[in-house]
């Protein structure tokens, strides 16, 4: 199991250069990889200050070498799926083929979607999801795309490709335990459920194996939360910890958290 900090660039964490200094510790004091939140409102209550993960993650990858980056988790229904193309493909590029794209439904609570006339229903967030998806990874490989609907593109293809193959990393980021999500992510490459005892991870991870035949090749990422151990994680199937921390804490918290150095196996 490998093990990654998760963030939010919110509050004291905003600080890009701040966040480059950890990127840097993370990867000196072997982490394996550095994820990021991805909301250009507040979802919480107070109001914070906050950064863009995609210029963020740009310097961390500049500065580093091994380490696994990434947003947790990127809503295409806020997007534009050729921008998200080219950001991608441009920090996949950067870093050397260090990726791993988080994407997921995401939320109005902070009216990161009715603030800015954006579809603001489930269904309708579900539904630019999978064919957004789809319009990406066909753009990443070079395809000729044209689709119509809740995403259009007429007649685009893009050069260059992600370094990877034969993709950049997909994981969908789920809350509970709802089929369809589950269903999504057994297509790509992993899932990371939020909101879930471990109980209910040995379901998603369960219903994963069923739909894909095995989990060979596929990465299930949980969060680490108080009272549950690294063993327990395991046991359910987890390839990956995410060692997860909220706005409000500082950058001098997160170094010292850091510094520690990753679980050993």
């Amino acid at each position: 199991m490998r093990h990654a900090i998760n963030l939010p660039l919110f509050g004291p964490l905003a600080d890009p250069a701040a966040m480059v200094e950890i990127g840097r510790a993370a990867e000196d004091n072997g982490w394996d990889g550095l994820f990021v939140w991805d909301h250009v409102l507040s979802p919480l209550s107070e109001s914070w200050e906050i950064s863009d993960p995609w210029i963020v993650l740009a310097a961390i990858a500049a500065t580093t070498k091994v380490i696994r980056i990434g947003t947790m988790v990127t809503p295409i229904a806020r997007r534009r799926v050729i921008k998200l193309a080219r950001e991608s493909v441009t920090l996949d590029r950067l870093s050397g083929g260090r990726l791993t794209l988080g994407l997921g439904l995401g939320g109005d609570r902070g009216r990161e979607f009715s603030a800015f006339g954006d579809p603001t229903q489930p269904g309708e967030r579900a539904e630019i999801l999978d064919q957004g998806v789809a319009a990406l990874t066909a753009l990443w490989a070079g395809d000729v795309v044209n689709t119509s609907g809740r995403v259009t593109i007429r007649g685009v293809q893009i050069e260059p490709g992600p370094v990877q193959r034969p993709r950049i990393p997909i994981w969908f980021g789920c809350k509970g335990v709802g089929s369809r999500p589950v269903e999504r992510a057994a297509a790509y490459d992993g899932i990371y459920p939020i909101e879930v005892d471990m109980g209910q991870a040995g379901q998603i991870v369960g219903r994963i194996r069923e739909l894909r035949g095995s989990l060979e090749g596929f990465d299930v990422a949980l969060a680490v939360h108080p009272g549950i151990s690294l063993s327990e994680l395991e046991e359910v199937g987890a390839t990956w910890a995410m060692h997860a921390f909220w706005p409000g804490h500082r950058p001098d918290q997160v170094m010292r958290f850091i510094s520690n150095g990753a679980p050993s196996a």
